[in-house]
């Protein structure tokens, strides 16, 4: 049995707002029924959704995550098609992601050689100087 979830259930059951859901949709991620003017989300946009917040957690865009998770088709048999693409995505974001820890470390270093200097000129000024506030 296809079990159905409405807009405020799901937002809950993941920890996301309903803007979210709805944001989703517009993107193309999720594709609920309507009852009346009632979203009803079934097991295969649970499903979607769980793989679209696991690929944010990682970094990827949602068009990356709706790319990836559209290529999968159980019928034509391209999964190895989707772990490759998917295996490409993580390459492409691990070197963003490197890239970005060096610049971190650059300045990190550069910020404790500027703040040695001012010790440095505080402790010379704090001893030569008869007033300590300048």
């Amino acid at each position: 049995m296809n079990r159905s979830y409405s807009i405020s259930e799901l937002a809950e059951e993941f920890e996301v707002t309903t803007r979210t859901l709805r944001f989703y949709e517009d993107k193309g991620i999720l594709s609920p029924q309507r009852k009346g003017t009632a979203r009803v989300y079934g097991e295969r946009d649970k499903v979607r959704l769980r793989l679209a917040l696991r690929g944010k957690r990682l970094g990827f865009s949602l068009d990356d995550c709706r790319e990836i998770i559209e290529m999968y088709d159980p019928i034509a048999g391209n999964k190895v098609r989707q772990l490759r693409r998917l295996q490409d995505k993580i390459r492409e974001h691990r070197q963003v992601l490197l890239s970005k820890r060096e610049d971190i470390d650059v300045t990190l270093k550069n910020m404790a050689e500027i703040e040695a200097l001012c010790e440095q000129h505080l402790a010379t000024n704090s001893i030569n100087s008869p007033d300590n506030n300048s």
